[in-house]
């Protein structure tokens, strides 16, 4: 294998109309894992998680969809809509089984993890809602205390939530009292908040250029890393001690987050990046664009998995030598690298070593 830094080569899901905002992965099942998508034409989709590959299609809401998630057996999906909705789905069949009307645009979802009836919502009412998915008349839990639009909610465990607002703050509510614990004010709006499934129960928040990592029991900050450009999002690798970013400038940026030191940056997507998610065993994350598309990315990059196979060719000096015409050299070694996509994407790259440092790049 070539010293040669390899190239990232995402696999591009199209399918979506407009901006997509929204998604999140299921746990591994005995099908492999799911990733569900929330757009701004309205339908939302459900993929392969490691392929992208288009399972479906959730057909109801009446606007753009702000808000996707899936439980982790894949049983179960839920979308936050601007008619006002949040909507119940079966993620096998496609057919929606609830409908919980707001008084306006519903922009946030999430399952818990461990009271499996439960869904939360966040929305522009600046309220957060937790309903009963056995009995959905009326929501169980009702949380108050934001002064702007709740952009995110989400179950931190099963005592507290965490929410992010547009009145600059992001706040922790016992699920029991319904009072708000804790506070956390910023210069800007939190754009995405994410606890860690590391079992260290880590707080992942972006706003402005900052992403900064809390210690979600005591809210002590732990790191602040200063970014290239405003963030949009970010997301923890499950048990590596790092997390991915993507905003304003399109590229993605990945950080060692006990150091703060940046590892690589990416550039894939044609307009900002609105949403990112690691899958449930690390192998790789995806992204969400201004630009319509979903694309999905290698944490290791060159490894096989999914639809990316990694093949080494060697070829001796003499097949080599009739080949390429500008070596003038009988020392000849060559390697030839190709990276087989979905798309077919073939890149080949020959390294020969020869007096005159011939090089040839074929792509």
């Amino acid at each position: 294998m070539s010293s040669t830094t390899l190239r990232q080569v995402p696999i591009t899901c199209n399918g979506h109309t407009r901006p997509v905002v929204d998604l999140r992965f299921s746990d591994v099942t005995k099908y492999s894992y799911f990733l569900i998508s929330a757009c701004k034409d309205g339908i939302p989709m459900l993929r392969e998680g490691d392929t992208g590959d288009w399972i479906g299609s959730f057909i109801g809401h009446k606007g753009a969809v702000w808000g996707a998630t899936i439980t982790g057996n894949a049983e179960l999906a839920a979308t936050a809509g601007s008619d006002f909705t949040a909507k119940l789905w079966d993620a096998q069949t496609g057919t929606e089984l609830q409908t919980f009307e707001h008084k306006h645009i519903v922009r946030s979802v999430d399952f818990s993890s461990i009271n499996k009836e439960w869904l939360l919502t966040g929305s522009n009412e600046k309220v957060i809602k937790i309903y009963d998915v056995t009995a959905p008349t009326e929501p169980v839990k009702i949380f108050n205390g934001h002064t702007g639009a709740v952009k995110k909610a989400i179950f931190m465990d099963s005592k507290r939530i965490c929410t992010a607002s547009d009145d600059k703050t992001i706040k922790i509510f016992d699920i029991d009292s319904g009072n708000c614990i804790s506070t956390i004010d910023f210069p800007s709006p939190p754009n995405s908040i994410e606890i860690s499934r590391d079992g260290q129960a880590s707080l992942l928040i972006t706003h402005g250029k900052k992403v900064e990592i809390y210690d979600s029991n005591t809210l002590n900050k732990l790191q602040s890393i200063e970014t290239p450009c405003e963030m949009n999002t970010a997301t923890f690798h499950p048990t590596a001690r790092e997390f991915v970013c993507g905003g304003l400038d399109l590229r993605i940026y990945k950080y060692n987050f006990e150091t703060g030191v940046e590892l690589e940056s990416y550039k894939g997507h044609f307009g900002p990046i609105h949403c990112m998610s690691y899958s449930p065993d690390g192998e790789v994350y995806a992204s969400g664009s201004e630009d319509g598309t979903l694309r999905l990315w290698q944490n290791t990059v060159g490894s096989t998995y999914g639809l990316w196979e990694m093949v080494t060719l060697e070829l001796d000096s003499r097949h080599l030598k009739n080949k390429l015409q500008s070596t003038k050299s009988d020392d000849i070694i060559a390697e030839v690298n190709i990276c087989m996509i979905c798309s077919a994407e073939i890149n080949i790259t020959i390294f020969v070593s020869s007096s005159q440092d011939t090089f040839i790049d074929q792509t």
